[in-house]
Order: structure tokens, then sequence, then C-alpha cells
């Protein structure tokens, strides 16, 4: 087998600009005007700072050297590392700090690639390099930083693993070359991820605990659109929207039997997409899997998401609560789509409270909008953050998965001021369903 060890030899420029002018006017006839123009003082820097390296990239070998930012030239990186064996990969990332008092944006790119001091023309078939924003957003020319922001680039080289023959030795030696130059109408700001970055670039974020682009979107409310084909004709006839409704994952989260629906990523749709009754008849017999409604929504709704999303939806393992009916407990079910429960929407407290009557609340918790935004049945100002529209209508009521504990026919739901109330599970109901992502 051929010597496979690859030297990678890399460097990062950003390019500075030092922008000094003077505005005087004097005009002078059988009219005089005077004027006087004051400049403010004004700087320019755009550098390199904080580089952080995976801990899982390649250990720094003899006559190698790790990322680090050139002492004499802030705007620099070199690092040299050896890839000897298929899946081998050194990453980093690295801050890109506007401290000056001017918004700059990204003219050109600049990117150069050698293999054995050879230009190519491409990227070698056995490597891999990516240089993205942190949160996985493709770098682009005119994307604006303003003056005082921070920005995160992500650097990765690897060794492919699925190559069907190893390349020989050689030296790769790369360049990016981010030129940064004042912005001006042109300039556009970073796409905002969660509104329009892929999903697997979101996910990538939350897998590489960049939470900081999603936390902000969840505190917002931030909500991207989804087309949805409802009747499932292949043709899209409907657009709801998403927003983040949880991403931490506590120590509870852990415990065997507890509800994964408040746990990790979780989505839900902001409005209520269609209706649907939980069943034909006045029962909550068998709960939530039981009902007419679970199969609704695990294959029907499910099945209307585009193919992009779908395949970021995680099984969530899903537990609920049970009618009056004697003999039943709580049920558990593995859902790909649910509705959530009554302490993921209020949490405990007050004494007039629908968990009360859920006999699963001991196994979930919050979720982590709704906690963020304090959201309870005894604050009716901020409950209105649990409110949903109707895609074809104003304000209305959607249901929840909580069966009552103190009956066998009916079912929580939330109103459209955002309290609580229930009804016989016979009656359609406003659906606003969630789902977790992940991989």
């Amino acid at each position: 087998m051929r010597n496979s060890n690859r030297r990678i030899t890399t460097y990062f420029i950003l390019c500075s600009l030092l922008l000094i002018g003077v505005i005087y006017a004097i005009l002078q006839s059988n009219l005089q005007i005077n004027g006087t123009a004051k400049i403010q003082a004004n700087n320019w820097d755009i550098h390199f700072n904080n580089i952080v390296v995976n801990e899982n990239s390649v250990s720094i070998g003899t006559g190698d050297s790790s990322a680090t930012i050139d002492p004499e030239n802030n705007c620099k990186i070199d690092f040299e590392v050896t890839l000897s064996l298929p899946g081998d990969f050194y990453e980093f990332t690295v801050d890109v700090v506007n401290a000056g008092t001017i918004d700059g944006m990204i003219g050109e790119l600049n990117k150069t690639l050698k293999v054995n001091n050879e230009v190519a023309s491409e990227i070698p078939n056995y490597l891999t390099y990516l240089v993205t924003y942190a949160d996985g957003m493709e770098i682009q020319t005119n994307h604006k930083i303003e003056a005082g922001v921070t920005e995160t680039y992500k650097v990765r080289l690897e060794f492919k693993t699925d190559i069907e023959e190893l390349p020989s030795a050689a030296t790769i030696t790369t360049s990016l070359e981010p030129q940064y130059i004042q912005a001006d109408s042109s300039s556009i700001p970073k796409p905002e991820l969660f509104v329009e970055g892929t999903w697997s670039q979101i996910v990538e974020a939350y897998n590489s605990e960049k939470l900081i682009y999603l936390q902000t979107a969840m505190e917002a409310g931030t909500t991207r659109e989804v087309n949805l084909d409802l009747d499932n004709d292949g043709i899209p006839e409907t657009t709801g929207h998403l927003r983040i409704a949880n991403l931490s994952t506590p120590s509870e989260c852990e415990t065997a039997g507890f509800s994964q629906t408040a746990c990790g990523f979780v989505i839900e749709f902001a409005d209520i997409i269609t209706k649907h009754n939980y069943n034909s008849a006045e029962s909550n017999v068998g709960g939530w899997p039981a009902s007419s409604m679970y199969n609704y929504v695990n294959t029907d709704i499910y099945n209307s998401l585009p193919s992009d999303l779908k395949n970021k939806i995680i099984e969530t393992n899903v537990v609920s609560g049970h009618g009056s009916t004697s003999g039943e407990t709580n049920f558990t079910s593995i859902d790909r789509v649910y509705l959530f429960s009554t302490k993921e929407i209020w949490g405990k407290e007050g004494t007039s409270n629908p968990v009360t009557y859920d006999s699963a609340e001991e196994e979930t918790r919050q979720l982590d909008y709704y906690s963020y935004k304090n959201v309870t049945t005894v604050n009716n100002s901020n409950r209105t953050y649990a409110i949903k529209e109707d895609l074809s209508e104003s304000e209305s009521y959607w249901g929840l998965r909580t069966a009552v504990s103190i009956d066998d026919a009916s079912f929580f739901r939330v109103k459209n001021n955002g309290s609580w109330s229930y009804r016989f599970s016979k009656y359609l109901e406003g659906i606003s369903p969630a789902f977790r992502i992940a991989k």
C-alpha cells in the first residue's frame, strides 16, 4: 500500500484597510458661504482572535505546527498538519472580530489550493476542505460584519474515508484570504441560520453545540416557513411556520421513563395547521397512543412535511397521561410527530392548573421556549405566548396529548387566550404538532 501521509500547509489572511477622509468647502464670490465639517476619529480593525482546535483533531507531530495567529499580523493564521489515515481530520474555529468603528463586508474570498506546489483546479477527491461560519452557513461575498461584532469561522481538513485507493504522499497547500472592505449599499447581513439555513446546517449547529445561533432565534420566537402537503397528493398547498421550542437536555431527561418530548432539539408549529378529532366517540380510553389523532399526526402530518426535514426528525419516547378508566396507567409511545402536554406549556405554577389533572405530569418538564417566556396559567400577560392562529382563521383553540384524569371522555386544549380547557374527544380540535430533530 502506498504511503498515504499528507502534509497540509494552510494560511489565512484578512486584508485590512485604513480609511481617511477630509471634506471641506469654501465658495466665494459676491455671495459668501462659510461652512465647517468635522471628521470624527474612526478606525478600521478586522482581525482574527481565539483559535479553538477540535480536541478530536490529529495530534501535532514533529515538524508540524498547530493553528496559530501570526504574532506580527493578527490577520494571518498558519498551520501544518499530517493526515495519515482515512478519517483523520484537523478542525478549528476562529473568531473574526470587527473591533473598529466602521462596518465591513467581504469583498473577495480568494481561495487557492496546491498539490506539491502545483495549483489544483479542484479539491482532490481524497480530501475534504471546508471553511464555513461556525453554524455551518456558507461564507459568501458581500456578507456584512458590523462594527463591534464578532463572527466565528470553522475550518476543517479531512482525509476522506470513502476513497477507492489511497493516494501517494503529497504536500497540500491551501489558502483562503477573505478580503474585508468597507460596507456599502450592496452589503447583506449574515443569513439568519434558523430562517435561511438548510436543515443539515441547523442540525450541525446544534450537534456542534454552537447554540448561540439557535438560542437567539428561540428566545425571539423566530419562525421559518415550511410547505405542507396535507392532502398528500405530492403538491404542497399550505404554508406553516416553525419555531424552536426547546434546546436543552437537563439531567431529568436522562431518567428512565421520562418523556423526551421537552428534551433536546424540539421544533413546534407556531400556528394551527389543520383540525382533527381525537376519536369519533366520546372517549379517552387508551389515551394519546390509542387515539385517531395519534395516527393522523404520525402519518398524515408527518408525510406532509418536506423530505429534507423528515430526514432530520428522530423518534421520540413519549409519555402521556390517562383518563379515569379503571386500570389504566400512563402510556408510552414512540412518535415521530406529537402534541404537547399541559406541563410542557404552562409548567406547574398556580393552584388552578391542568397539570393537576395530568397523571403523567411528573414525567416531563416545561419547554425552554415557554419557560423563557414565563408562561403560566396565573400570568395573564405571558400566557399569550401560548396563543396560536389557525392558518385560515384568527386565534383558535389547539389540542394537547393529555387525557383528562378525572373523566373518560376528554382531552386538554389551549384556548384562544392562552389559558386552558378541555372537552369531549369527538369534536374537531386544532392541530399544532411538534417533533425533535438531530442526526
